[in-house]
C-alpha cells in the first residue's frame, strides 16, 4: 500500500498516530552519500518539526570542525513515510529526509542536499527543468557467520527469469520501494550471477538523489532481512561486470516542452541537447572523480565488461560514455541522453549536482561536441583510439581527482567546504591504497623474486 504524501505537520502526525508509530528516523547523508540518521521518540516529533533537531556535525564525514559543530536538521515532511518493514511491532518507525543549517540559520554549505538545490536554482532561474532518472545496479552475496562473502546468491545471467530465492527477494524489493512512493519501472537479473537493477520513474534530480539514498536503504535492509549482503560496490568481483549508475537525464521548459527534442534536425536531436553533452564531455575527467569516487570504481572502468572507457557519444550506442536512447519523433518527451559512466557508491546528490553545472556550461557557452561515434567503442584499440581523437576516462581515484583539482565550474559547483573536504578524503583513501599491499602483488611476486 502506498502511504498518502503529507503536507503538513498535522497530516504527518495524523498517520504517526494512524500507524502506533513510536520512532522517527531523521536521516541525512554525509559528504560520500552514507545514510546518517537521529533517532527521536514519537512524542519530541511535533516539537522538532516546529523548532528543529540539533546535533554535533564534527563526526560526520566532510561536515565541519569540533569548535564549530552545532548545527540542526530540518525536516522535509513531502519524504515522510512509515518504514514498511517496521510497521506492527513494538518499534514501528518513521523515516524523514533532513536538511543541513548552521546555528545562524542558514543552510550548511556542506550539506549534499544543498549543493544539488543551488544547482537546481540555477537551472530554474533560466525557465527551465533538469530531470534524471538514475539505474542502479547491485549484488546480493552470502553470508557465513554474519560476514558477506563473495559468493553470489545465485547464478543467473542477463534478464533471467527464474523462480528462486533471489528473483523472490527482488520483488519484495520493488514492492518496498513503491511503498516508499517511488514508481518502479521495470526490475530484473543483470549480467553477472547475483546482480540486479531496479529502475524507477524519472523525476527532478532532488526527488531522484532522496530516491537513489532511499533505494540503498531498503535493498540492503531487505537483503539482511532474508540473511543476504547487499552491496553497491563498483566491482566485488575481478572478471565480472561490475554495477553501474547509468543516468538519463532531460531538460524541459516551463511549457513542459522537451528541449532535447528538435523535429527539424535529422536526427532530432536539438543544439541544445548537443551542447549539453558537450559540456558534460568537457568536464568528463573531472566529473569522474565524484562519479566514480572509490579506488574500487576504476576496477569497473575498464575494457571487456561493458563500462565505458572512451569518451565518446553516440545513438543507442551502449559502448559510449554519453548515448542517445532510440529516439521516436511521435514520443518527443522521450528523447534524453544516457551518461554511463557513473557507479552506485557515488553521492547521487553530489553526482547530480556536478553534472547540471558540466552541462549547464556546454549550453551557456554554446559548446559543440565531438563527431558522433556509432560503432562499437569496446573493439577500439588504443592506436584507433588516438587516430581518430577519442580520448579515455580516467584510470584511476589520482588521476581523476588532479583533473578535478583543474576544474573551476565543478568546484565552484560543490562549494569551496565540501571540495576541499571531498579531495582530502579522497586523497587519503588513494594514499592508502597507494600504501598496501594486495593479495595479486604477493601471489605474483613473492616466489618469482
Amino acid at each position: 500500500m502506498v502511504m498518502p504524501k503529507p503536507k503538513t505537520k498535522d497530516e504527518v502526525l495524523q498517520l504517526c498516530t494512524e500507524y502506533k508509530v513510536r520512532f522517527a528516523k531523521l536521516q541525512f547523508t554525509d559528504v560520500n552519500g552514507f545514510l546518517k540518521a537521529v533517532t527521536i521518540p514519537v512524542e519530541k516529533l511535533e516539537d522538532a518539526i516546529e523548532h528543529n533537531v540539533w546535533f554535533d556535525g564534527s563526526s560526520i564525514e566532510g561536515f565541519t570542525r569540533i569548535f564549530e559543530s552545532d548545527m540542526y536538521l530540518k525536516l522535509d515532511l513531502a519524504t515522510f513515510v512509515v518504514i514498511p518493514w517496521t510497521r506492527g511491532t513494538d518499534t514501528t518507525a518513521c523515516r524523514i529526509i533532513c536538511d543541513v543549517y548552521m546555528p545562524d540559520g542558514k543552510p550548511f554549505e556542506g550539506d549534499p542536499r544543498y549543493i544539488l538545490k543551488r544547482q537546481i536554482e540555477r537551472v530554474r532561474a533560466k525557465g527551465l527543468e533538469f530531470f534524471v532518472g538514475p539505474e542502479l545496479e547491485f549484488f546480493l552475496f552470502k553470508k557465513e557467520d554474519g560476514k558477506a562473502k563473495l559468493i553470489p546468491n545465485d547464478k543467473d545471467g542477463y534478464f533471467d527469469q527464474s523462480t528462486d530465492e533471489s528473483n523472490e527477494i527482488r520483488n519484495e524489493m520493488a514492492s518496498t520501494l513503491m511503498e516508499f512512493g517511488m514508481e518502479v519501472e521495470a526490475l530484473h537479473h543483470e549480467v553477472a550471477p547475483g546482480q540486479h537493477e531496479i529502475g524507477f520513474k524519472y523525476s527532478d534530480p532532488l526527488t531522484q538523489a532522496d530516491n537513489a539514498i532511499t533505494f540503498k536503504f531498503i535493498v540492503k535492509a531487505i537483503a539482511a532481512k532474508h540473511g543476504l549482503h547487499a552491496t553497491f560496490m563498483a566491482k566485488p568481483i575481478a572478471g565480472l561486470s561490475g554495477s553501474g549508475m547509468h543516468v538519463h537525464q532531460s531538460v524541459f521548459n516551463d511549457a513542459g516542452e522537451n528541449l532535447f527534442f528538435d523535429a527539424t534536425k535529422e536526427d532530432w536531436i536539438s543544439d541544445l541537447a548537443k551542447s549539453f553533452i558537450a559540456g558534460q564531455i568537457s568536464h568528463i575527467k573531472a566529473m569522474t572523480a565524484v562519479l566514480n569516487p572509490t579506488v574500487n570504481s576504476y576496477k569497473r572502468l575498464v575494457a571487456g565488461y561493458e563500462a565505458p572507457v572512451y569518451i565518446a557519444w553516440g545513438h543507442t550506442n551502449r559502448s559510449a560514455l554519453i548515448r542517445i536512447p532510440r529516439v521516436s519523433p511521435t514520443k518527443p518527451k522521450g528523447v534524453r541522453c544516457e551518461l554511463r559512466s557513473p557507479d552506485p557508491t557515488c553521492n547521487p546528490y553530489l553526482a547530480f549536482a556536478v553534472m547540471i553545472a558540466s552541462g549547464l556550461d556546454g549550453v551557456e557557452n554554446g559548446l559543440t561536441p565531438p563527431p558522433v561515434l556509432d560503432e562499437n567503442i569496446f573493439h577500439l584499440s588504443d592506436e584507433d583510439a588516438l587516430n581518430k581523437g577519442v580520448d579515455t576516462l580516467p584510470s584511476n581515484l589520482e588521476h581523476a581527482l588532479h583533473h578535478l583539482a583543474k576544474d573551476e565550474v565543478l568546484k565552484e559547483a560543490l562549494g569551496a567546504h565540501t571540495y576541499r573536504m571531498f579531495m582530502s578524503a579522497k586523497s587519503a583513501e588513494w594514499m592508502a591504497y597507494k600504501a598496501s599491499v594486495s593479495a595479486w602483488e604477493v601471489e605474483k611476486y613473492l616466489e618469482l623474486y
